[in-house]
């Protein structure tokens, strides 16, 4: 990391606290994981909860194909389950996935958002309910407005908010939107993202 590069993500995250990272994602969101998650060291000390856009009528193997090439564990989140630190979570497939106030997952069958179920404005929507300032939110490539809205509920709540470049990103509509709706305090390319996630880590 570059020192110029170090200078701003500790302007980002002077007098932050972070206690989890929600990311979204739709085409070419696969990739640009891939490029992120495996870089994370095995103790990294946030829960990560990740909703990508994906078809319903099959199952996801998401959590299987990351869980090989990260150190952290990696799981398909579930209904209850507690949403644990130094953890990375998929939303299942035809599902959208909150965060309750007590930091547990909810899943739920109501209408698609954005033409997509699970929806990325859910999840961030109450994970920012439910961290408040504490929250990271990390918006990627993707065809849709999804995403736009959740990450201006975490900026009311006084979260961090990411967007990736929209020259970066394989398809840049996702990211237009977000910067469109409300400015976000960071857009980065995905290297840049990656380095950002590490250094939330060495600020603690």
């Amino acid at each position: 990391m570059s020192a110029l590069h170090a200078n701003v993500y500790a302007e980002l995250l002077a007098g932050r606290t972070i206690d989890a990272v929600v990311i979204g994602a739709s085409a070419g969101g696969i990739d640009a994981l891939l490029r992120i998650l495996p870089a994370l060291p095995k103790d990294f000390g946030f829960s990560v909860t990740v909703v990508l856009h994906l078809p319903d009528d099959r199952d996801s193997r998401l959590a299987d194909v990351f869980q090989q090439r990260l150190a952290m564990p990696v799981r398909q989140a579930d209904d209850k389950m507690s949403v644990a630190p130094g953890t990375v979570y998929f939303a299942p497939p035809g599902y959208h996935l909150s965060v309750e106030r007590d930091f547990s997952f909810s899943l739920s069958q109501e209408d698609p958002v954005h033409f997509s179920r699970p929806a990325i404005d859910i999840l961030m929507e109450s994970a920012a309910d439910a961290w408040g300032k504490r929250l990271a939110g990390i918006l990627l490539t993707g065809a849709s407005a999804d995403g736009a809205a959740g990450m201006a509920r975490i900026a009311a709540c006084g979260g961090l908010t990411v967007v990736q470049d929209p020259k970066d990103a394989e398809i840049a509509t996702m990211p237009l939107a977000a910067i469109r709706l409300h400015a976000p305090d960071a857009i980065l390319p995905v290297p840049a993202i990656g380095a950002l996630m590490t250094a939330m880590m060495e600020n603690q």
